[in-house]
């Protein structure tokens, strides 16, 4: 008994350095949030202080988030609801393409007998060591040859061609299903698109939601290629706004507005995230143990 109660006290001190390291996580974005609710003399006071302590909203500024969103743009509020419209139309876009694609051919590779299965596999995952820097150049020519160049197609269509690490984790799960389920949905008459569509998709549902979280964090948080093909200002996304805003309202008087901003475009990842938190866990440990 003593012992099992000293394995419980020594397990305890394991909480210290998670708790720790929980705070050392939000700490941050609770600093960035109180600076949005500050008054702008107090902002940047704090901000000029250097001490992370120096902010704590005694009389929350709650106007400083529609004086931010005003500012972006040339008219009132209407430069935030565009760059927020095309931030979520791209967004939905590729995360619903990305989960199609990467799941009808991860589907292929797990099930499919075909020639050349295996090499093509290896070469499919041999692109994820590609950097992006390297295919940036070629993809910009090809796209501004397409005529695509400042609209939102080639943010969008190539999300439909599947992701390399998100059909890796399909073909994983996939490959792990029972045969019995194929077998039974081939008597019953269903085609291998069929047999996707009414079978494979409800049942990796754990995988859609890990692919639906990464790729909506990606796509909703990427600068570098709306920076690269997006070049007017009605089809600037959120991350591109918000670093024109950094650009124009970067001094420490603005520094409110700028977490204010910081802090609308970051509400949509947090709610996306815990909406799709039991099925995220799910998704984490389905390829742990192979049923």
């Amino acid at each position: 008994m003593s012992a099992v109660s000293s394995s419980m006290r020594s397990s305890r001190w394991w909480y210290l350095p998670m708790i720790a390291g929980a705070v050392a996580m939000i700490f941050p974005l609770w600093w960035m949030l109180a600076l949005s609710l500050e008054t702008e003399q107090r902002a940047g006071a704090a901000l000029a202080s250097g001490s992370p302590f120096g902010a704590f909203p005694t009389d929350p500024q709650f106007s400083n988030y529609g004086q931010a969103m005003e500012e972006v743009g040339t008219m009132p509020w209407w430069g935030f609801i565009d760059a927020l419209s095309n931030s979520i139309v791209v967004t939905v876009l590729v995360v619903v393409g990305t989960i199609l694609s990467s799941s009808l051919v991860g589907t292929a590779f797990a099930r499919l007998r075909f020639r050349g299965r295996r090499p093509t596999f290896v070469l499919m995952l041999a692109t994820m060591m590609l950097p992006a820097q390297v295919t940036m150049i070629p993809l910009f020519i090809l796209f501004r040859s397409l005529g695509w160049v400042d609209t939102l197609l080639p943010l969008i269509v190539p999300a439909f061609f599947g992701s390399a690490f998100h059909i890796f984790m399909y073909r994983q799960f996939v490959a792990q299903l029972p045969e019995a389920l194929f077998e039974a949905a081939r008597l019953d008459g269903c085609g291998w698109l069929e047999t996707w569509w009414r079978i494979i998709m409800p049942l990796t549902r754990p995988v859609a939601a890990i692919t639906a979280v990464f790729t909506f964090i990606f796509t909703w948080n990427d600068f570098l290629l709306p920076l690269i093909y997006l070049h007017s200002e009605d089809q600037a996304t959120l991350a591109v706004a918000l670093n024109a805003f950094r650009t124009q309202f970067g001094g420490l008087e603005d520094v409110h507005l700028l977490m204010a901003l910081s802090v609308v475009t970051m509400i949509p990842c947090v709610l996306i995230f815990v909406a799709a938190q039991r099925q995220f866990i799910e998704g984490l440990g389905a390829g742990a143990v192979k049923g």
